[in-house]
């Protein structure tokens, strides 16, 4: 069992499954509806206590009921997130998330006032009481400083970055990982439609000296080693029920394979196999291998 902390933040998502998505100016009639506390940063660590580590998440709770609810929901999984200020006066994330049965896919609204994290939330933390600290690729400025900090005072402590969405100078935070993980999402973003070129030239460009890894949907997903070697695993072959989380999935899964001293390709087949587990069932509760 290790130590982990994730710094990010936590949501609140009202899901309603439809049929298919509505027609402009229609209405349809939902089959499901639920609440569930999201947020990539708290997905993953309910994923790595479930593969049995200890889980810490830093990140901004307001001081609302939804903030009650997520917090039940931290509890259950047992996350500790006594290091996270509370914020006065202030309103929970929200993700409204329309979820298409037909196509198994899903839109999301997002609506965020919470102020993010700030340097000043983190000057009485030791870093040095966990073994892996994992990063969303937000809030740029505080993010870098903290990946900053923690490396310069504490070198032993493994750092990786999601880098998930497109943001202004998210790629800074690239240096200061350890282990940098991306989405196709950010990929497509930068230009590519393929991951062995983005993979090769994000090398080039930041004279890499980590594993680079690329989660690519259906085609499964890619790595290129410090070394520069490339590596693939293929998606797990199942029946689509439900994206969502899945790459958080995928984040969890390679941190605990890296976790447990195992190689990059094992890592790689290991995430691969975990999110294509999520992808069948709703929620992400009960997964393992």
């Amino acid at each position: 069992m290790a130590k982990v902390l994730a710094i990010g933040i936590a949501t609140l998502d009202w899901i309603q499954v439809v049929d298919n998505y509505p027609d402009v100016d229609s209405e349809v009639r939902a089959q499901q509806q639920y609440l569930w506390r999201g947020g990539n940063a708290t997905n993953t660590l309910a994923v790595l206590h479930q593969l049995g580590h200890a889980c810490s998440w830093l990140g901004t709770l307001a001081d609302d009921a939804f903030a009650d609810l997520i917090c039940a929901d931290l509890d259950r999984n047992k996350i500790d997130y006594s290091l996270c200020p509370r914020v006065e006066n202030s309103v929970s994330p929200t993700s409204h998330i329309l979820l298409s049965q037909k196509t198994a896919s899903r839109n999301i609204i997002h609506y965020r006032s919470l102020r993010e994290l700030l340097i000043s939330d983190s000057e009485e933390i030791d870093f040095s009481s966990w073994q892996w600290i994992h990063f969303e690729g937000r809030n740029v400025n505080v993010t870098k400083k903290l990946m900053q900090r923690i490396k310069q005072q504490h070198p032993d402590v493994v750092l990786s970055v999601e880098i998930e969405k497109p943001r202004n100078d998210i790629e800074q935070l690239l240096e200061y990982a350890d282990h940098c993980l991306f989405s196709q999402h950010y990929a497509n973003s930068q230009g590519y439609d393929e991951a062995e070129a983005f993979l090769h030239d994000i090398q080039k460009k930041l004279n890499a000296t980590q594993d680079i890894v690329c989660a690519w949907g259906e085609k499964g997903a890619f790595a290129l080693s410090a070394k520069g070697v490339l590596l693939k695993s293929p998606a797990l072959d199942i029946n689509v029920l439900d994206t969502r989380a899945a790459g958080d999935v995928f984040n969890a899964a390679y941190i605990n394979a890296r976790l447990n001293g195992e190689t990059l390709l094992s890592a790689l087949e290991k995430s691969c196999y975990l999110a294509g587990v999520k992808c069948g069932q709703s929620g992400i509760d009960g997964l393992k291998f």
